[in-house]
């Protein structure tokens, strides 16, 4: 299945994206099959550089884009429909996850006994 994802280049602390189309196994860093534009959202001039025709076509195709790749179209009007949540989860969350989890697991084993 082929994806639309942002895949990161520039220098540390200086980030700045492409969108690519890539197989959605693949390492986001690697190969790619066609470069659809760059995205750089530092500094006072926000620069989107889109190859709109190209994502259409893609997307006929049947490659899916991440959630904040189809944020980022929605935005520029590129395509139409309701934003998609972009959750991604941080170092602790997973550990706040699995504590909250824990004792609702436990309520139900007390009910059994």
């Amino acid at each position: 299945m082929l994806s639309i994802r942002l895949s990161r280049v520039g220098k540390t602390k200086e980030p700045s994206f492409r969108l690519i189309v890539v197989d959605k196994r693949r390492d986001p860093w690697g190969a790619y099959l066609e470069n659809l534009g760059s995205v750089n959202r530092r500094g006072k001039e926000k620069r989107y550089e889109l190859n709109a025709e190209r994502i259409k076509y893609w997307i006929g195709k049947g490659a899916q884009p991440s959630a904040p790749v189809w944020n980022l179209l929605i935005d520029q009007k590129i395509v139409t429909g309701k934003k998609r949540k972009a959750h991604f989860m941080h170092k602790g969350d997973g550990e706040k996850a699995a504590a909250e989890a824990k004792p609702a697991e436990a309520a139900p084993a007390e009910a059994k006994a």
